[in-house]
């Protein structure tokens, strides 16, 4: 491998880990009920910091009367914005190596462009995210190009498999995919589940509202456009569609569970590479440390170190599948 591709592989892998810490903060920014810590874009009521408007604070809420400055709100807010933009500019520095190193056999090229057409539209999503006041479906959106860009760096860091499974194993490569998909339709769900506030429509476990079949309104729960100015903080919806979101979030668990274990442990038995076997081990305890954290963040009614959690073990499952799919292809 030559040096510049040496370079690229390690910058991809320090987006990885960037896009790991903005996917954590995005979490906790929103789980701290601070997405609207700054309610203009990309300043900060007005300015370029938090500080900068806890200085103007009187000319800042006389500018802003509907949604007064909360300092801690807002740093929060602006912290996760620093992040992101330095993720944004290190995919642009990949974009242009790839440009660069072209020539090399062994050089992506069209993936680190699309980055850079993915991150853009992700700055606009997070702009929208404010300016819509936190829309369910943009903020999912948002949480779906975060996550995308993560495994799209993660593709770019990961060498391409030396040993590459020579036959099926059972459909081995056809579960993983499943498996992928199955994932990123669960995150879609829990993303929905947290912009509905219906993370504690059901506070009990493993029954709901103490039935294992509550009363759900499952026509509102999955309106996804509701028209504009409507004010999202703090959730719209009545209690039994924010139980119908709920409950459908956890029978996703189970499905999502039972496709990922048969991933893990058929990669674990039948792979043919030792990468793939202790690529089905990492996917396993990965899923395992998932489903404890899940009902148990449910029963102690939500804490936010938990719930944040939640947020980033699920990125670790989707980076450990992408990796499951990355082997076998």
């Amino acid at each position: 491998m030559t040096p510049s591709l040496v370079l690229f592989r390690r910058l991809a892998l320090a987006g990885v880990l960037l896009a790991l810490v903005v996917v954590v903060l995005g979490a906790w920014v929103r789980l701290s009920a601070a997405g609207l810590g700054c309610p203009d874009w990309p300043g900060c009521y007005g300015h370029l910091s938090a500080g900068s408007a806890a200085e103007n604070v009187d000319a800042v809420n006389q500018a802003f009367p509907h949604r007064p400055f909360e300092y801690h709100k807002a740093i929060k807010e602006m912290v996760h914005r620093y992040f992101a933009s330095g993720l944004g500019l290190l995919i642009l520095v990949l974009a242009g190596l790839a440009i660069r190193n072209r020539e090399d056999p062994q050089q992506p090229v069209a993936l680190p462009i699309a980055l850079v057409a993915l991150v853009i539209f992700q700055g606009l999503l997070g702009m929208w995210t404010v300016t819509l006041l936190l829309k369910p479906l943009i903020v999912v959106l948002h949480l779906i190009g975060g996550l995308s860009t993560l495994s799209l760096l993660a593709w770019l860091a990961m060498r391409p498999p030396q040993v590459v499974e020579q036959s099926d194993n059972g459909g081995l490569r056809k579960l993983a995919a499943l498996g992928l998909a199955m994932l990123a339709l669960q995150i879609m769900l829990g993303g929905w589940t947290s912009s509905n506030y219906a993370a504690l429509a059901c506070p009990d476990f493993p029954t709901c509202q103490n039935s294992y079949w509550p009363d759900m309104d499952m026509k509102d729960a999955f309106v996804l456009w509701r028209g504009l100015g409507i004010d999202y903080e703090g959730g719209v919806l009545d209690h039994p569609a924010r139980v119908a979101i709920h409950f459908v979030h956890r029978l996703g668990a189970i499905a999502a569970a039972l496709l990922l274990g048969a991933l893990s442990f058929l990669a674990w038995r039948r792979g043919t590479t030792p990468a793939v076997r202790t690529a089905g081990v990492v996917l396993g305890l990965i899923l395992v440390a998932q489903l404890i954290l899940g009902p148990v963040m449910v029963m102690r009614a939500l804490p936010l170190a938990l719930a944040t959690a939640h947020n980033g073990v699920a990125a670790l499952l989707l980076l450990a599948t992408v990796r499951m799919n990355r082997l076998l292809r």
